[in-house]
């Protein structure tokens, strides 16, 4: 005897095509704007309850009715309405919508979107969502389909580190057609009367946060385990040194290290040249590098935070290890909302609108591996 779920499950038709109809009512509704890119297949697959394999049957159906399109190597998205065109920003035929550019999905900026979409949302504006993953050419296809789907404001998060002149390339932004505002980015060479618009993390402020907390705790030899080529490497190595000079650190030969990728034998190498160097803290940028040089300390024979404290930048994933790490936690989530609420005003203003220059202050979290009392700085 099948049961009475069962009995309606099997009324309903097979799981793909239920699968496929929450998705539409979930477009149709405006959950996911036009334009927006869906959540990837395994998180889309855990919401609705069925396998991978129903999951792309039902996306495979609403493909066949142009509901959403597959973009070779950058995901799936809901369509365009056909022959879409931009609206007047509060027009009542049709809802505004925002494009949002980001590096990544899956790290850091996922906070970044929340922050966003929450005000966007209150105001009663869409969101279309695109990714770079880190290429150029990627970053112009989208900002070109965002333009195209009819939205009325951009929040970008450009990959200027990738780019010889970066500068030239925030210019260039001005002959958008539509207002913009840069997140976690800011021009890199301005003129002083630039009217760029942006909202970041105060990256060097929270370095200094950092060495001043290890700088009160008697650490006198502080190191630098650091990053190259990314979008916050060079704020952060040189918060770094600023830092290191204004609270009188002792920075040793060798005590400043930064790589493209860090490779357990490099770790392994930096944690044994702290143990020779009389390096008693080190200052790791990011999360995933720390809880690494945690492990590459204890394996020469250095306790954390006993005889090396550690602090990371980022703070992702870093309760992950059995020594929970302090971290400079940047204020995601506040950049995203205070960027989605300057933008509004632009939208609303239009040319005339006054520009913003807005740095947000990291929090420090102490943890374990510095071997402070656990509180909120």
């Amino acid at each position: 005897m099948k049961s009475a779920e069962e009995k309606d499950s099997f009324l309903r038709g097979p799981k793909y095509l239920q699968a496929a109809e929450r998705l539409r009512r979930e477009i149709t509704s405006g959950s996911w704007a036009p334009g927006t890119q869906l959540p990837v297949e395994r998180e889309l697959a855990d919401t609705l309850a069925v396998s991978i394999n129903t999951l792309r049957r039902a996306v495979s159906e609403l493909v066949d009715e142009g509901i959403v399109q597959r973009r070779q190597g950058a995901g799936t998205f809901v369509s365009p309405p056909p022959e879409a065109a931009p609206a007047e920003a509060g027009s009542p035929k049709g809802r505004r919508l925002v494009g949002v550019l980001v590096p990544s999905t899956t790290y850091y900026y996922p906070r970044v979107v929340d922050g966003i979409q929450r005000v966007l949302r209150d105001a009663g504006v869409g969101t279309v969502l695109a990714s770079s993953k880190y290429d150029l050419g990627i970053e112009r296809d989208e900002v070109r389909a965002m333009l195209d789907s009819g939205v009325q404001g951009l929040l970008l998060v450009p990959n200027l580190h990738l780019l010889d002149e970066p500068q030239e390339y925030v210019d260039d932004l001005r002959r958008l057609t539509v207002p913009y505002v840069l997140v976690e980015r800011r021009p890199s060479a301005p003129a002083p009367d630039d009217p760029t618009s942006y909202v970041a993390t105060d990256h060097p402020g929270g370095v200094c946060l950092a060495v001043r907390h290890l700088r009160s705790l008697g650490h006198e030899r502080i190191g630098h385990l650091g990053r190259l080529r990314t979008g916050t490497s060079n704020a952060v190595a040189r918060g770094f040194d600023e830092a290191a000079a204004l609270l009188g650190a002792e920075v040793v030969e060798g005590a400043v290290a930064r790589a493209d990728v860090w490779t357990p034998e490099g770790i392994a190498d930096y944690a044994r040249h702290c143990a020779d160097a009389g390096i008693t803290a080190v200052f790791c940028h990011g999360d995933r590098d720390a809880a690494a040089l945690v492990v590459a300390a204890r394996r020469h024979g250095l306790s954390v935070p006993g005889d090396l404290a550690v602090v990371a930048y980022d703070d992702e994933v870093t309760e992950v290890g059995d020594i929970p790490l302090t971290a400079v936690s940047p204020p995601k989530e506040e950049v995203g909302a205070l960027a989605a609420q300057l933008l509004l005003r632009r939208m609303e203003f239009g040319p005339g609108a006054v520009s913003h220059r807005i740095d947000v202050q990291p929090r420090l979290i102490v943890r374990a591996s510095c071997g402070a009392t656990p509180r909120d700085r």
